[in-house]
């Protein structure tokens, strides 16, 4: 690879380390980083295993990947960056210092296993950043369309809420609590043997929020290229990087799917529906 990237690098799954890709990128060229890196606990992923470490560790090794992104973004940018409880803390330290704090997303994976002394995980979070205050985020794009219970009306027509033969429903603002995000299960297309995987649902929203058709999109820890597929589904542009042999045969082969089957799981119509909501 050239000091930057090569137009056959755009669309493509990367197979190599994120430290020894991210300083050969084109500066100043991504309008959005979605970052889901190992959490802080001993992890393996595919080939590759990650090991738990101190808070100031893992602050320094978040630090040691962000140093080489920061050059990448377009003033505009916006980042998102994921995190557990754990890690949720160093995330929010390492990001602030050199973007700008815009949020936490909270968002409930409902999946998981329970625990006899402590609660149960069932969440995680996502941290909002931008490079400046002068971002993208498209409201209308990421609105949510929830079932009215008690609908009201005015002279005698349906105020702020949609009636329909399915139901009556409201497009609500999005907040930073996610509870309409369904992990991918095994009856999903989604679904592969990915231990953190995340959902297409998710990325969307992300995506649509801070991006616009054409736009590219940098993820570093692609994983089994969830980022990847949803930018190809909502026609945006990425560069996403994985070490795993595996995982990128994996990204790849879906990223084929995505053409025959262009669809997001509670995704359709341009809406955003409630979790079971048979969308």
């Amino acid at each position: 690879m050239s000091s930057t990237y090569r137009s056959n690098c755009l669309d493509q799954i990367i197979q190599s380390d994120a430290f020894k890709v991210l300083g050969k990128l084109a500066a100043r060229s991504f309008d959005l980083l979605f970052a889901d890196p190992p959490y802080n606990l001993s992890k393996t992923f595919g080939a590759d295993r990650f090991s738990e470490r101190s808070s100031a560790d893992y602050e320094e090794w978040l630090e040691s990947w962000l140093r080489l992104a920061v050059p990448l973004l377009k003033p505009t940018a916006s980042v998102y960056i994921c995190g557990d409880w754990r890690s949720t803390s160093a995330i929010e330290r390492a990001g602030s210092r050199h973007f700008k704090l815009q949020n936490r997303i909270t968002w409930e994976r409902e999946k998981g296993r329970g625990a006899r002394k402590n609660w149960k995980n069932a969440a995680e979070d996502i941290w909002f950043f931008t490079v400046s205050d002068e971002y993208t985020f498209n409201l209308d794009e990421v609105k949510q369309r929830r079932r009215v219970i008690a609908p009201y009306r005015e002279n005698g027509k349906p105020k702020d809420w949609i009636e329909s033969v399915d139901g009556n429903f409201r497009d609500t603002h999005p907040s930073n609590i996610w509870t309409d995000i369904s992990v991918p299960f095994w009856s999903m297309p989604e679904n592969t043997d990915h231990p953190t995987q995340k959902p297409e649902k998710l990325l969307a929203k992300i995506i649509l929020a801070s991006t616009n058709p054409g736009d590219l999109i940098l993820d570093p820890f692609a994983g089994v290229g969830t980022t990847a597929v949803v930018a190809k589904k909502l026609g945006r542009r990425f560069v996403a990087i994985e070490s795993d042999e595996e995982y990128c045969l994996l990204a790849s082969k879906r990223l084929e799917l995505a053409d025959v089957h262009p669809s997001i799981q509670g995704f359709s119509d341009g809406v955003f529906w409630e979790r079971n909501s048979g969308k």
